[in-house]
């Protein structure tokens, strides 16, 4: 065995085996059986929701511009309002790959440091009144994790709102860098935390495919069983996550369907 400090995880894994055939042939069987229950999308369905990143990307940059030219006091150039940025980013089942058909979409609104959280919960808001795709909008500034949430285009979504102190926001913004959270206030810390969490998830599994395959029939096993709920005091879907994860760890190497074996 090699030394633990070239795997994932706090220990070696306890088995480097590869799947035989019996396992492939059980993993197709697997993935066969979790269909009729809704968990996977079609082309159109993974498009659409593309097209719905991509348009809430860019209100969130747009907006972004305009809140920068109204800022008086500071009084920008038009070069420095364009390079400013802001990005849109995805957490949760959506960003693990393990959402079922018709799930909602987590995000958080990532904005340079002259962008305030009272903009984000007033002028924000007010763009998105102002926009036809968006359906039953509201604004939970009270809330653990201050959001808003809606419908868009008929899928509903979520957004938390975190202002890092940075003067741009550039496109391939690792969220995971540590040195991103000085500074900040706890609402930004909470509302950053999700993305790290689900960004480090997948950082650490040895094989996203089979984790996501594993972690899709977990969800549809615990929600079946009636456990698959923080609120009730069961687990939720990041913890799910991290055990599935922690299965995929100790077999790196291992099939969906006997990820699911050693799971149980």
């Amino acid at each position: 065995m090699e030394p633990t400090k070239n795997y994932p995880g706090i220990t070696s894994p306890i088995s480097l085996e590869g799947p035989k055939l019996v396992d492939l042939k059980l993993s197709e069987k697997l993935e066969e059986a979790m269909r009729p229950h809704g968990v996977f999308e079609s082309e159109e369905e993974m498009s659409h929701r593309m097209e719905i990143l991509n348009r809430i990307n860019t209100l969130v940059r747009k907006w972004i511009k305009d809140v920068s030219r109204q800022k008086s006091e500071i009084n920008y150039l038009e070069y420095k309002i364009n390079a400013f940025g802001g990005k849109v980013c995805i957490f949760g089942s959506y960003r693990l790959g393990a959402h079922t058909k018709g799930a909602d979409i987590d995000t958080v609104c990532i904005a340079p440091g002259h962008v305030d959280r009272s903009d984000f919960f007033s002028s924000f808001v007010e763009v998105l009144k102002h926009t036809p795709e968006v359906k039953d909008l509201r604004a939970i500034e009270e809330a653990y994790v201050p959001l808003i949430k809606m419908t868009f285009d008929g899928i509903e979504l979520d957004m938390v709102f975190a202002r890092l102190t940075l003067p741009q926001i550039p496109d391939e913004i690792d969220l995971r860098d540590e040195s991103l959270l000085r500074h900040l206030n706890t609402k930004c810390v909470r509302s950053l935390n999700g993305c790290r969490v689900t960004d480090e998830i997948l950082h650490l599994v040895p094989n996203q495919h089979n984790f996501r395959r594993t972690l899709l029939a977990i969800k549809i096993w615990a929600k079946k069983k009636g456990i698959y709920s923080k609120v009730l005091g069961f687990l939720g879907g990041v913890s799910w996550a991290i055990l599935v994860a922690r299965v995929c760890q100790l077999y790196p190497n291992a099939a969906p369907a006997t990820l699911l074996h050693k799971f149980s």
